[in-house]
């Protein structure tokens, strides 16, 4: 039998036809040819990519064993452009009948080999001339090998390339990204690449079953960890036996990183009517449908539970990030228990807005980022709540779930804040009584190490909001701090004038004194960091503070100054010395403290800059915290208990555990 020949050209300009293609990669034109394959109802899809010595690709063949080319029909195939009769059935891709000319992209000519029930043919483009097709059916024999094996197919060879592909592993990737939600919805198709099946991208499947006015419909929700490449959230609707008989875009196609597929399966949509209301039934199955409409709001309902699952642990991890990147504050200076609660609380406000619009944050770059959440977590803490809540619901675009939550949130955080603040005063104030009633009840038995250090590190916020939290201890500098203490003359001698009423010096010499120090890094006002060197001498409790033991503060502030180690202009000095009371015949300390009380420092009795010196006693260090806390303490109206009934040891085991 003679060749017959059927070459044509197609109704549009070279010009024109590459247009279209300007935009995609080379290895698209392998997209579009396995599409093709797809299209023509192949279960398997199969590209053999053939490279020469030099790792140039020298032949690709994509073999698929679909219905083949009606090439009787040729120019409803090959004569047209963006005109294919593939775009009533929804289950194909290829709608723009175009894709088969994307291979100019890549290389220099593709043939057609066809197989089909009306005998086999062979197809020839040329890059060239990309507009012209030679056709030539031909006899069974000549068939190309590659065919012979099935009914029907097409191989489609290409030849003389201009552009390389991506490697195997990655050309595997983007295949994955390409078919994998084809190969999800029809788990019984193959695409293979040099032998290797496209795997699945990592996604997850939630499924329901709905029933309807006695019809009963499978629904699937696959959720993509990626976008796929071409893929928009569409709706499938298959009829039992698995084919696509319409297909319509989701409401969800513009959600921040969710990417979806949902496809439902029912012997409804055996007569699903594809293009409309019938006008010869009420009852037709159409879009237009009651049964549909019911069926599409549970499908957008049951995607929304999906979404919102999806977006809190988005916004966890998104979260998680932020705290990793130092995004949130780190609150320094706050003590930890209010530190930690403002830090909840602004992964809560963040997680808010985040969930309530998604895209709020995600164009802006890390230094954007903090200022924004920073301003978020200090307006939420303070009286501007209500002023805040009208900002975010005027400027982003929020639905009356996403209106209300926000607005719970928000007035969460602010009754949070009211009921932290309470209990931290109530903990505190129960601190200062009890510290009160160790100090009145049993100065004689305090030990400093352990009673006193430990009670010390649990409370430093009683020295005011500056030592709320001074951190852990650093061991050279303490040494080094410990030894210049030593080196002050009789820093350790008891005389009689220094004890205490009710106390005696053998008593006082039983017990020590208790030297605390720490450095920590803080900033100053305009942002420079510099070391915080916190020093405090805590004389025992049968001791009286007097002249002797300012002099004593003196002299160790002078033996600091001229240590090497400590000489640095980064190094600021607070050195606080505190006993349970003030000789009443001392009047040196009370001196100094008149000469420094304009600075406002409760205590201070020298402001050198780099060495401040503070002198305290427990009852003034008592009555400062009720003091600055009176109006509070006035209007919570806590009760006062007292605690003299308690056993010193009761008192100090209730002071060394952290409350707070």
């Amino acid at each position: 039998m003679a060749d017959i020949d059927f070459s044509g050209t197609t109704e549009i300009s070279d010009e024109g036809i590459k247009k279209h293609f300007k935009n995609i990669e080379p290895w698209g034109a392998l997209f579009e040819l396995t599409w093709n394959g797809l299209d023509a109802n192949a279960s398997t899809v199969e590209v053999s990519i053939v490279e020469n010595q030099l790792g140039g690709v020298e032949n690709i063949m994509v073999l698929d064993n679909g219905d083949g080319v009606d090439f009787e029909n040729i120019k409803e195939n090959f004569g047209r452009f963006n005109d294919s009769p593939k775009k009533e059935n929804a289950a194909q891709h290829g709608l723009h009948g175009r894709g088969r000319l994307a291979f100019h992209r890549l290389c220099n000519q593709a043939t057609w080999n066809t197989k089909s029930a009306k005998g086999s043919a062979r197809i020839t483009v040329e890059s060239s001339n990309i507009k012209h097709y030679s056709g030539t059916k031909i006899d069974a024999k000549s068939t190309h090998n590659s065919l012979k094996k099935f009914q029907a197919g097409t191989c489609v060879e290409l030849t003389g390339f201009h552009q390389n592909l991506p490697l195997t592993e990655k050309l595997k990737e983007f295949f994955s990204m390409e078919f994998g939600w084809h190969l999800a919805l029809n788990p019984q198709h193959r695409v293979c690449i040099n032998g290797t099946s496209v795997l699945v991208p990592e996604h997850e499947i939630h499924q329901e079953k709905f029933d309807i006015s006695d019809n009963s419909f499978d629904i699937n929700i696959i959720r993509w960890n990626s976008k796929p490449n071409s893929e928009k959230s569409f709706i499938y609707l298959l009829n039992s036996s698995g084919k696509p008989v319409h297909k319509q875009l989701s409401s969800f196609n513009h959600k921040t990183n969710f990417h979806v597929s949902i496809y439902i399966k029912s012997a409804w949509a055996d007569t699903f009517i594809a293009g409309g209301a019938s006008l010869f039934s009420e009852k037709s199955k159409t879009v237009d449908s009651e049964v549909w409409r019911k069926l599409s709001k549970y499908v957008g309902d049951f995607v929304q539970r999906v979404y919102d699952d999806f977006l809190r642990r988005f916004v966890e991890q998104e979260i998680a990030k932020y705290i990793e990147e130092g995004i949130f504050p780190a609150y320094n200076g706050i003590e930890p228990e209010h530190a930690k609660w403002r830090m909840e609380n602004a992964k809560s406000i963040v997680k808010a807005v985040y969930t309530a619009d998604p895209t709020v944050f995600n164009s802006l770059n890390k230094k954007q980022k903090k200022v924004i959440v920073r301003l978020l977590d200090r307006i939420a803490v303070s009286n501007e709540n209500d002023a805040l809540f009208e900002i975010l619901n005027s400027v982003l675009d929020l639905g009356e779930e996403s209106t209300k939550m926000l607005a719970e949130q928000l007035q969460k955080t602010e009754l949070e804040n009211i009921v932290s603040t309470i209990e931290i005063i109530q903990q505190r104030q129960a601190a200062v009584q009890k510290i009160r009633a160790l100090m009145n009840d049993h100065y004689k038995t305090v030990k400093e190490t352990p009673d006193l250090q430990k009670i010390i590190e649990c409370n430093t916020w009683l020295f005011g909001h500056r030592y709320e939290t001074i951190g852990a201890e650093e061991d050279t500098f303490t040494k080094i701090a410990k030894s210049l203490r030593d080196k002050v003359k009789n820093i350790k001698d008891i005389e009689e004038e220094d004890v205490s009423d009710g106390a005696d010096v053998a008593g006082a010499n039983r017990q020590t004194d208790l030297f605390l120090a720490r450095k920590i890094v803080t900033h100053d006002s305009f942002g420079k960091q510099f070391y915080r060197c916190i020093i405090i001498e805590i004389k025992r409790p049968s001791v009286s503070l007097n002249v002797k033991h300012l002099r004593q503060l003196d002299d160790y502030a002078d033996i600091v100054k001229r240590h090497p180690e400590f000489s640095s202009e980064l190094m600021h000095f607070e050195l606080i010395l505190i006993g349970r009371r003030i000789s009443a015949a001392d009047t040196e300390i009370d001196s100094r403290m008149r000469g420094q009380i304009a600075k406002g420092e409760m205590g201070l009795v020298s402001d050198d800059p780099r060495m401040k010196r503070y002198v305290l006693n427990w009852y003034t260090v008592l009555d400062s915290f009720e003091v600055s806390n009176d109006f509070l303490l006035k209007k919570l109206k806590t009760r006062r208990d007292s605690f003299s009934d308690l056993s010193k040891d009761d008192l100090v085991r209730d002071l060394q555990t952290v409350t707070d």
